[in-house]
């Protein structure tokens, strides 16, 4: 049951992370005028995708300091489910299911 509530939690992250990845390529073909916003769906497609990442991004936009038009909060964001969140569920885990205490 361990093993399942785990496994769930690091593929949930792992769709977040295509969520995030998405998310950037969306801005950046609105950014570069290949997708027209006017199209309800493509409206619809990009107010899904920052509903969904804006409550992680905010937090880190207003950490990092302004660097004109480049926006790096997406990429720490990456780094931080990458190389923080990931290894520490993976360690939580390892030491719920094989703690010698119980």
């Amino acid at each position: 049951m361990l093993s399942l509530i785990f496994g769930l939690l690091l593929n949930v992250i792992r769709l977040y992370t295509w969520v995030v990845i998405l998310s950037c390529v969306f801005s950046f073909l609105y950014a570069f005028g290949v997708l027209d916003t006017r199209n309800q769906i493509v409206w619809s497609i990009g107010r899904f995708l920052d509903r969904l990442t804006e409550p992680a991004l905010r937090p880190i936009r207003r950490i990092l300091p302004a660097t004109g038009n480049m926006d790096f909060s997406p990429l720490v964001l990456l780094l931080l489910i990458q190389y923080v969140l990931t290894p520490l569920l993976r360690q939580l885990y390892y030491t719920m299911a094989f703690s010698s205490g119980f």
